[in-house]
């Protein structure tokens, strides 16, 4: 069977790409080695962003050796969209991956490249792991058919000698399960965002995620004692962020900035400032076009994304981004921010905020609390905000004023103009990038089935607990409350 027209030129590059070590092996060991160090679920909840009672000495080390970039946002608020658009350096809505782990995957569109495609091509190693010493394989996620393997292994040692190599290293944490926190009096000392209620499972549960955001930052420790020990620091550009924000309520699924807001740190040969902290605007599609430039390889032409290091970059006006479905939820969600606003359009107005998801029932403990609380009618306004059946179809929120998004200036007639504004950037966006989400993913048949499923993991998974999958709010929060170590009344 003769080789597809994409396989060819393949091919072909990397027949060049070879002809070019071997002629200039000097000249190729010379380029840089690129790390990308990505965690899970990760908000900037760490000690070098601002971020009281919690402990991340080595992403601290790595922000005073680089740039701390503090308005990072994923264009996804869920990780298999998200990462879609990472490694392609494309909006997943322009290549049909932005629904949350769909089982209708297609094939990259024409003339679009993974970020591991490119640097294999130009003669990189390319590989991903997981930190030293954890066991299982390292995490993909992407919502695309590629051609072939994306990578050539899964550790830099396998490449040859001298060859340089493009790594991505997964750290689950902090991904729910949170570890739990081995500090007695950190939950009573935290301040809470508003938008939540101030309860013992609420505080809790935020210790947790800070004791995961820990764990994952020993992880980072290890990965950097590796570098050092093999003399590799030097010559690599790291670049560390999560690939997208933290899991809590209003966060993961959601596109507030809870949700798409990430940590973003650059570090290696490239940075002539290092110490410092950026308030550009930048998305994380910026990654990969950035770290191919910084390798002298042009990204393929596609790209959306923008190289962060060059030397005319002031932040973008604008990011992007999208939610869809998630689990059995399916929905369509866009925002647009800039250094000051935010516009989210809510093409289903009519659903809750609280639609059914298996994932959050079993995973977040605030979802229980908020039902109960709202049935008690003691949720103040911020957060009883969640519990509402429908939604507003826009939302406008100037973050400067309100960086919690609480108050929604969407009909506010001292805010028309910048409303109108934002709708019509976000409009063009949707038509220029090709905005794939008015297309049904499929027929009902098979939403139907994406819900039996996950209808069946959550009865599953509540009788493993030794719960009635059809318990009572009141009965799971105590569940919950033993789950998180407090005394019950």
């Amino acid at each position: 069977m003769p080789p597809t027209p994409r396989r060819l030129f393949r091919m072909i590059a990397c027949l060049f790409a070879l002809a070019s070590l071997m002629l200039g092996s000097a000249m190729a060991d010379q380029r840089p080695n690129v790390l990308w160090i990505v965690l899970d679920d990760l908000g900037p909840e760490i000690g070098c962003f601002g971020t009281p009672h919690v402990s991340t000495p080595a992403m601290d080390r790595l922000c005073s050796e680089g740039v701390r970039y503090t308005q990072c946002y994923s264009t996804s608020p869920v990780c298999s969209s998200s990462r879609s658009a990472l490694v392609t350096g494309m909006y997943q809505t322009s290549i049909g991956a932005h629904h949350h782990r769909t089982r209708q995957m297609k094939p990259l569109p024409e003339g679009v490249q993974t970020v591991m495609q490119q640097f294999g091509d130009a003669g990189y190693f390319v590989c991903d792991l997981k930190p030293p010493g954890v066991k299982g394989k390292a995490k993909r996620d992407y919502n695309f058919i590629a051609d072939d393997d994306l990578f050539h292994g899964n550790d830099w040692s396998q490449r040859r000698d001298g060859q340089p190599f493009f790594a991505q290293v997964q750290i689950h944490e902090p991904h729910r399960p949170f570890v739990q926190d081995g500090d007695p009096e950190r939950a009573d000392k935290l301040t809470l965002p508003p938008n939540v209620p101030d309860h013992p499972v609420t505080r809790a549960d935020m210790a947790n995620y800070l004791a995961s955001v820990e764990k994952g930052d020993k992880h980072v420790a290890a990965i950097l004692d590796r570098l050092d020990a093999e003399g590799l620091r030097e010559n690599t550009l790291i670049m560390l962020f999560g690939d997208h924000g933290r899991p809590h309520v209003w966060g993961k699924q959601w596109l507030y900035d809870e949700g798409i807001h990430t940590p973003l740190i650059v570090a290696g040969p490239m940075i002539d400032n290092p110490g410092t902290s950026s308030d550009a605007l930048v998305s994380l599609i910026d990654v990969a076009p950035t770290c191919l430039r910084a390798a002298n390889i042009t990204p393929h032409a596609r790209t959306e994304g923008v190289n962060i290091l060059a030397a005319d970059f002031k932040g973008r006006e604008f990011v992007f981004a999208a939610r869809d479905r998630c689990g059995e939820a399916a929905d369509r969600i866009r925002a647009i921010r800039d250094t000051r606003y935010k516009y989210i359009r809510n093409f289903h107005p009519d659903r809750p905020y609280t639609q059914t998801s298996s994932y959050k029932q079993l995973s977040y403990p605030v979802v229980t609390l908020l039902e109960v609380l709202h049935a008690e009618g003691k949720l103040a306004p911020e957060a009883a905000r969640m519990m509402q059946k429908t939604r507003p179809a826009e939302e406008l929120y100037d973050l400067s004023a309100d960086p919690d998004e609480l108050h929604n200036l969407a009909e506010n007639p001292e805010y028309q103009s910048t409303l109108k504004r934002m709708r019509t950037q976000l409009n063009q966006w949707i038509e220029t990038s090709g905005d794939q989400g008015a297309i049904r993913e499929g027929d009902q048949a098979y939403h139907d089935a994406i819900t039996a499923e996950k209808r069946k993991w959550y009865e599953n998974t509540q009788r493993k607990r030794g719960l009635d999958p059809n318990v009572s709010a009141d009965q799971y929060l105590e569940w919950w409350k033993k789950e998180l170590r407090l005394s019950t009344p």
